[in-house]
């Protein structure tokens, strides 16, 4: 999964650390999911969005293939 938050980030002015802070984790949390190692839980993800002021879906990019069922 393809994240924007590093771009949000910039855009906002916050650096990892800030945005750790605002959401609740650790900076290596946010530099894990940032960089796709992590895939974050749902409320953790609404946070984040909720940070930038975006939708999940505008901050967290699926590929076709991630959401196919069955």
């Amino acid at each position: 999964m393809r994240t924007r938050i590093k771009e949000l980030r910039a855009r906002m002015g916050y650096t990892q650390a800030d945005l750790s802070k605002l959401v609740g984790v650790r900076r290596e949390t946010i530099s894990f999911v940032e960089n796709g190692e992590y895939n974050p839980s749902l409320l953790l993800a609404v946070r984040i969005a909720t940070a930038f002021g975006e939708p999940v879906e505008a901050v967290f990019l699926f590929q076709e293939d991630e959401i196919k069922l069955g």
